[in-house]
């Protein structure tokens, strides 16, 4: 699935790197706790969350996140989203729940990856 098809089914906005929408995603995990997003297999998703701090860009990065959607109608702010820009992280924003976003790429054919 590309990072465009996670947005439309999403019904999401782009925040940053638009460029990056025709990048792949292989499996997505959805957490706002960034201890339960490390525990997560590294691998190229899309996280599923609504904490927006600088901390959040910093674990996908280490992970090999290469998207995040904000659910609850969260936006970051700019330091969030210039951090995601110059790490070619696309920032994705959705008003749907975090329950009803997972649930959605689930029922497209997403499904998440585990520590194994």
């Amino acid at each position: 699935m590309t990072i465009s098809e996670v947005k439309n089914y999403l019904n999401a906005k782009v925040l940053c790197c638009g460029e990056l929408l025709d990048r792949e995603v292989h499996t997505a995990c959805g957490s706002d706790m960034m201890s339960d997003v490390l525990a997560f297999v590294k691998d190229q998703s899309v996280l599923i969350t609504g904490l927006c701090n600088p901390q959040t860009v910093r674990t996908a990065e280490m992970m090999d996140i290469i998207c995040i959607c904000f659910v609850r109608g969260k936006v970051p702010d700019d330091t969030v989203i210039k951090l995601a820009e110059d790490r070619d992280i696309v920032l994705l924003a959705t008003e749907l729940r975090m329950f009803e976003a997972c649930g959605t790429l689930y029922n497209e054919g997403l499904r998440g990856g585990t520590n194994q």
